[in-house]
């Protein structure tokens, strides 16, 4: 997540650079053979026009598509901050006088289920971005604290040596966490520790964690469509590529009759790549934001946030050392 006011207009231009050089490439070449002698490539504007607004429409549809999902995401973790809290003083004040030990130790347990689960959200995916040149490059400026550190060495302050060998032997570290919590609640309920509602009421924390955590994998597993996602991106070359043919005559008859005749179709040029600049950048920037977990820096801060809950929680049992909060990096925070 960008932290700060705004991205840059000098960040905006990194980003794009490479776009930058294809698309003053794309619109040099046939201004080029035009002012050779090659009028015949000039194409009427009408009909690109037309594509640019069907461009424009999809374009603002994978858009909205892509902040729907960043929005979820962040609900969902919301969602996760709110239960978070809930589970830790209703487990705290329903079995601290009984078994304090307990209570920390179902407490550990849950901070190895954030890990697990944002360790989980930031696995690579085959249709994500962030192996691009694009957006590796960019990730020079922040560490993707997933990427860096392994899952092992971080549970190891969560879980007695016998509990983490027997989750990092299972695939969905997490579920298995959250059902290790629910062995250890029923063992608290069957020795009378806890009465009935009690049980209940953490029971239910636990459902809630178990749906959230449904829902984050469902953004990660399930990829914004293919087939819209390929006509974005098939529209866009074609108008991208048509776009500098058609403003070779509006820009050349912009001369007539002046001191600049014969020259003024250079403004093909700058003006070309000024549009289609606009149109791919329009587009990068819903490609950034539809995956809300891979990594990048429209991310939903998932490691901030499962450190704050941490720190809550820990307060919760009035512990002192807490962990520091996880503070930005150039303005990016995960």
């Amino acid at each position: 997540m960008h932290s700060g006011k705004r991205f840059g207009a000098l960040e905006f231009a990194v980003w794009t650079k490479r776009s930058i050089y294809i698309l003053t490439l794309l619109s040099a070449i046939p201004t080029v053979l035009y002012y050779c002698g090659w009028t015949f490539l000039s194409f009427p504007w009408q009909p690109i026009a037309i594509m640019g607004t069907a461009v424009a429409f999809i374009v603002g549809f994978k858009n909205n598509a892509s902040y729907s999902r960043l929005w979820e995401a962040r609900q969902i973790y919301g969602a996760i901050i709110n239960d978070s809290r809930s589970f830790g003083y209703i487990l705290r004040d329903s079995l601290s006088g009984k078994n304090p030990e307990k209570v920390k130790e179902m407490f550990l347990r849950h901070y190895a289920w954030l890990t697990a689960l944002r360790f989980q959200l930031r696995e690579s995916r085959p249709w994500e971005n962030m192996d691009t040149a694009q957006f590796e490059e960019y990730a020079q400026k922040y560490e993707v604290p997933e990427k860096v550190n392994k899952l092992d060495k971080e549970l190891e302050s969560y879980l007695s040596g016998e509990e983490l060998h027997y989750i990092l032997s299972k695939k969905n570290r997490a579920t298995q966490l959250i059902a290790c919590q629910s062995r250890e609640l029923s063992e608290i309920y069957n020795k009378g520790e806890i009465n009935d509602f009690q049980w209940s009421q953490i029971n239910q924390q636990l459902v809630k964690f178990t749906d959230n955590q449904g829902k984050a994998e469902r953004i990660k597993n399930f990829p914004y469509p293919r087939n819209f996602s390929s006509i974005t991106t098939y529209l866009l070359l074609l108008f991208i590529v048509f776009v500098p043919f058609g403003l070779l005559k509006e820009f050349d008859k912009l001369g007539d009759n002046t001191f600049f005749e014969g020259f003024t179709v250079w403004f093909n040029i700058p003006f070309s790549l000024l549009v289609t600049w606009c149109f791919y950048t329009l587009d990068s920037v819903g490609e950034a934001s539809v995956n809300p977990f891979e990594g990048s820096p429209n991310d939903v801060p998932i490691t901030q946030i499962s450190r704050t809950i941490e720190i809550d929680m820990r307060d919760m049992l009035d512990e002192s050392d807490l962990p520091p909060a996880i503070t930005p990096t150039n303005n990016i925070i995960l």
